[in-house]
């Protein structure tokens, strides 16, 4: 598509709200660079388990924010995540693992955190020359307010509950996780990032797509057609 013009995508969401395995097709499919910022969170977060460093403590979390080396890959056919060259990409060792899932929400929780890692977030989606798919929990309102498709893409409970799980067992790092356990922690995570960002209603201009009754294809679909609607407008015109 060499007409296509560069088209920045912005999509927000709850905790197993299929907004990864979504803005992952959707930038396969339209040529974007795809950017998971929750595992940039937990990348910095895993490189503050390793040091031993208090998740809670605001400063040292910032200072750790700060000195890390993230390498992400935005290839949407290949998830790569290294933290000072070290590959934390699966496992229960890495940044999926039980360990930094436990710890992440209270690590990202800090302000010098989030405006260090919002800033590299700006930056990777700046570097895409043909544009971004960034995804995450303020995607639409702080990272990318001025992104030319927004999205707040959720679900009900149970259905995010159950993605949820397939997602962890299919990371392998968890075999047999029971249901109970997963929606405590899908609950739980909302909860807590909450306090810290919006993602469960959408803001002026964002489009809310809840995808409860629909298919992994049906919700690819929905998103696709607004970012092809931008890459066929001329420059200038936004959605």
């Amino acid at each position: 598509m060499p007409d296509r013009r560069r088209v920045l995508v912005a999509v927000d969401g709850p905790s197993g709200s299929g907004k990864s395995s979504v803005s992952r097709e959707v930038a396969r499919r339209s040529g974007l660079a795809y950017l998971d910022t929750g595992a940039m969170y937990r990348a910095a977060c895993w490189a503050a388990l390793r040091d031993g460093v208090d998740v809670t403590d605001p400063v040292a979390a910032a200072v750790v924010a700060r000195a890390v080396t993230l390498d992400l890959s935005t290839d949407p056919d290949h998830e790569r995540v290294a933290v000072d060259g070290v590959d934390v990409t699966a496992g229960p060792d890495g940044i999926r693992g039980e360990r930094v899932t436990s710890a992440v929400s209270a690590f990202a929780a800090h302000p010098g955190v989030r405006e260090e890692l919002r800033a590299r977030q700006r930056d990777v989606m700046d570097a895409a020359p043909d544009g971004c798919i960034a995804e995450g929990r303020d995607i639409t309102t702080v990272v990318a307010p001025d992104a030319d498709v927004r999205v707040l893409l959720t679900a009900d409970a149970d259905a995010r509950v159950e993605r949820r799980r397939a997602q962890v067992v299919e990371s392998g790092s968890g075999d047999a996780v029971e249901v109970v356990d997963v929606r405590a922690g899908v609950v739980g995570r909302d909860a807590a990032d909450s306090r810290v960002t919006s993602f469960l209603s959408a803001a002026d201009g964002v489009v809310t797509l809840d995808s409860s009754a629909l298919t992994f294809e049906q919700t690819v679909q929905a998103v696709l057609r607004l970012v092809r609607e931008v890459q066929r407008a001329p420059e200038g015109v936004r959605r």
